[in-house]
């Protein structure tokens, strides 16, 4: 059964192009409500990786997604952003979305240049990033 989102998030998911299949990662997930949402959303054969600089928050991610966990289809990781790299042997993403991620938010120019690099290497060629503070999102060039 599906959660209820908040509206923001429910908004940001909306904002979203997934499709079937996609490799998607947020960053700065929380408590894994909008990862739960996009993992239903891109199907068994996508998958989504939420990342977190908190341990509680990863705690209470990984608690909320028992069953999706086990299916495969989402994971849950504790790192920042700025310091984000792709396991050994794991796959890049399509699409990473982030949501009041101070370091993304342009108030931290050298957090922000640190964490694009650190995300355009985690994602496919072509891929993208979407931030909040556009209507409701905004692309952020890498």
């Amino acid at each position: 059964m599906a959660e209820k989102l908040s509206g923001r998030l429910a908004g940001v998911v909306e904002a979203l192009p997934l499709q079937g299949g996609l490799r998607v990662l947020e960053i700065g997930c929380g408590p894994g409500a909008a990862a739960r949402e996009v993992a239903r959303r891109v199907g068994p054969s996508g998958f989504v990786l939420g990342v977190d600089r908190s341990a509680k928050a990863i705690a209470l991610a990984v608690a909320g997604s028992e069953e999706l966990i086990a299916a495969g289809v989402i994971a849950f990781r504790q790192a920042t952003v700025e310091e984000f790299m792709l396991a050994a042997g794991e796959a890049p993403y399509d699409l990473a979305f982030a949501v009041r991620v101070g370091a993304l938010d342009g108030r931290h120019p050298d957090l922000e240049f640190a964490a694009k690099q650190q995300i355009a290497a985690a994602l496919v060629p072509g891929g993208k990033l979407f931030i909040d503070g556009g209507n409701p999102l905004r692309e952020l060039n890498l």
